[in-house]
């Protein structure tokens, strides 16, 4: 569900533009739709939110037809555990200690509106909702609490991390597989159509 802008001086129809976009792009990504907006309106910075899902295939197996759209851990994992762990994460920190080495942002400090673990069957969905996100930041959460949830650490062990704003003492980054860009939240003054898939799992609030 990313967001793009561009400007123009051309009048189209917005339909022309979804067609016509579409046309040019490779079968992995489509335009849904298309609106003229003020020139103050920009993608990243008028945002007010974003949400990543990430999808884990937790069982002994490895995943065949969605080998490249979950992750997989073979052990079991403590949904609870994790639950309790990801509590500490809620809230503004400085998120250095889950910052890839490559991040640009001027600055780690972000805040996390929530996040949710669910289990359904042998699947575990972690939905993360933050005003912005650091470069690798939802894979090294993912990776963190997944050591949590195999018993690696105690739960407290994800606070003892954040505050070390250490990425060395965090657990390994987890693979892209899985990871989705969920939906952006612009408010509702720019009146951008809703989509994407609602969030069924029952958040950790801040």
């Amino acid at each position: 569900m990313q967001v793009a802008h561009f400007d123009t001086d051309v009048q189209r129809p917005e339909t022309a533009w979804v067609r016509g976009v579409n046309a040019f792009l490779p079968e992995s990504i489509a335009v849904l739709w298309a609106r003229p907006l003020d020139a103050s309106f920009h993608a990243r910075f008028s945002a007010l939110s974003r949400t990543y899902r990430y999808r884990l295939l937790n069982r002994p197996v490895r995943p065949a037809l969605e080998a490249r759209l979950v992750g997989w851990y073979h052990a079991p994992l403590d949904v609870e555990a994790m639950r309790s762990g990801a509590s500490a994460l809620v809230g503004e920190h400085d998120f250095s200690a889950f910052r890839a080495a490559e991040c640009q942002a001027k600055t780690p400090v972000r805040t996390l509106h929530s996040i949710a673990i669910e289990r359904s069957g042998d699947e575990i969905q972690f939905v993360v909702r933050a005003n912005a996100f650091l470069h690798h930041m939802v894979r090294n959460l993912v990776g963190t609490l997944v050591h949590v949830g195999k018993g690696g650490r105690p739960a407290d062990w994800v606070l003892g991390v954040l505050r070390s704003r250490d990425r060395s003492l965090a657990a390994a980054t987890f693979g892209p597989e899985g990871l989705y860009l969920e939906s952006i939240d612009y408010g509702t003054s720019w009146q951008l159509p809703k989509a994407g898939r609602a969030i069924v799992a029952l958040p950790i609030e801040a």
